[in-house]
């Protein structure tokens, strides 16, 4: 007997045949003896359906409230007939909404953060032998606005319902069985992990893996909720994702796994000053823009002027080089180019920390490839590197091999 916190994604629940299939799973589990609480997406397909009427509405600009509102539906269609299959299976069931449960979120609407959960509501229907379906992605602000976390925010909704409720695992079910050294569609010997830290997780998440949405991993380290994905359509023991512990150190793999991230752009103002303040008046506006910058790179300056290279989520590519160009007499620059056809590609592992040479043997393994390295980042436990997207599955694959990744 457990408390569980299931989450289902839109794959899982696309259809009425999936959704009354998870249905059978769930109630398989409560005979059992599991207390569940069921977190659910929108069905596959619907949130992009949805977005594609606001934009017919709105082409220019869509306002971020109403859309909010008009995508937090998509949840509430597949917590109805969730509950609805339960039910028709014998087992008592019951529904709610991000408000109605009062998931209080700052008034960030499309990226709102969770401030708490009530969770009496929710308690009550558990003590009453009942499962507990709960619309993920969406909350509630202080002025009672439907707010939404973002894509992937259901699994952040979990995580968080799972730390509020103190669940002994949250169980994140998707179409995969769990996580794997890279993306098997790159690389066919990729090998599925039995275990990961949150630290490797984190790492993999932010640098393109979509397994979980980063903000779920962070939610999940913070609060030491027990996180574990798992195939809705094969059985099987998924991946847990835990904190690292001593004896597992000790055995550690110098690398886990390759992440890569196709969605990013690199953008390069040359002939700046070479003098403090600068990297803020480049980056200062682009964040106020709400634009996230991820690797940067400042080169040694020459004659008192440096040159400033950044990367940024491809989406935000024109954007960026348009605000940058009209600003360009102001910042002093020589110029403003960019390059929108780069993929970020990463090693990660824990165990890195203890060994050296990791990063020479990426080098030369991408060398032998024939592959140019852009730009280089390293933290603790990972390794990044920006290179034409052209090159990308060579890489991975290159990798994979370099550090046996294939291999038990």
């Amino acid at each position: 007997m457990a408390f569980l916190v299931k989450k289902y994604g839109g794959t899982s629940v696309g259809t009425i045949e999936r959704i009354q299939h998870v249905a059978g799973s769930l109630k398989e589990a409560h005979e059992a003896g599991d207390q569940i609480v069921v977190v659910v997406s929108a069905m596959s397909g619907e949130t992009n359906r949805l977005v594609g009427l606001a934009r017919e509405v709105q082409p220019a600009v869509v306002d971020v409230r109403e859309l909010d509102v008009l995508l937090a539906t998509g949840e509430q269609v597949t917590i109805a007939l969730l509950t609805m299959a339960l039910k028709e299976l014998g087992v008592e069931a019951c529904s709610y909404t991000g408000a109605q449960i009062k998931i209080l979120t700052d008034d960030s609407h499309s990226k709102a953060r969770i401030i708490s959960i009530d969770t009496d509501r929710i308690m009550d229907d558990i003590n009453a032998g009942k499962i507990v379906v709960v619309a993920g992605f969406q909350g509630v602000d202080e002025k009672g606005n439907i707010t939404t976390l973002g894509r992937g925010g259901s699994d952040t909704s979990a995580v968080a319902l799972g730390a509020a409720l103190k669940c002994d695992e949250c169980q994140i079910f998707t179409d995969v069985d769990g996580v794997y050294t890279t993306d098997p569609r790159v690389e066919s010997r990729a090998r599925r992990l039995e275990r990961i830290t949150f630290e490797e997780m984190l790492e993999m998440a932010s640098l393109g893996s979509k397994v979980l949405q980063i903000r779920a991993v962070e939610f999940a380290g913070k609060y030491n909720v027990p996180l574990r994905v798992l195939s809705s359509f094969k059985p099987g023991e998924g991946t847990l994702i835990t904190y690292d512990d001593e004896e597992n150190s000790m055995e550690q793999a110098l690398v886990s796994g390759i992440a890569f991230n196709r969605d990013e752009a690199q953008v390069t103002v040359t002939g700046v000053a070479d003098q403090p303040g600068t990297a803020f008046a480049i980056l200062g506006p682009i964040s106020d823009l709400n634009i996230e910058v991820d690797m940067i790179i400042q080169n040694i300056g020459a004659d008192e002027t440096t040159d400033f290279t950044f990367t940024v989520h491809r989406d935000e590519y024109s954007r960026v080089i348009d605000f940058l160009q009209s600003r360009q007499k102001e910042l002093g620059a020589a110029s403003i180019t960019g390059n929108d056809r780069i993929a970020k590609l990463s090693i990660v592992g824990v165990g890195m920390r203890s060994h050296a040479g990791i990063a020479s043997r990426m080098f030369r393994s991408l060398s032998d490839s024939g592959i140019n390295m852009r730009l280089i980042t390293t933290s603790e436990i990972k390794i990044s590197v920006v290179i034409d997207e052209k090159y990308l599955e060579l890489g991975v694959r290159a990798l994979h091999e370099e550090f046996e990744l294939a291999a038990p």
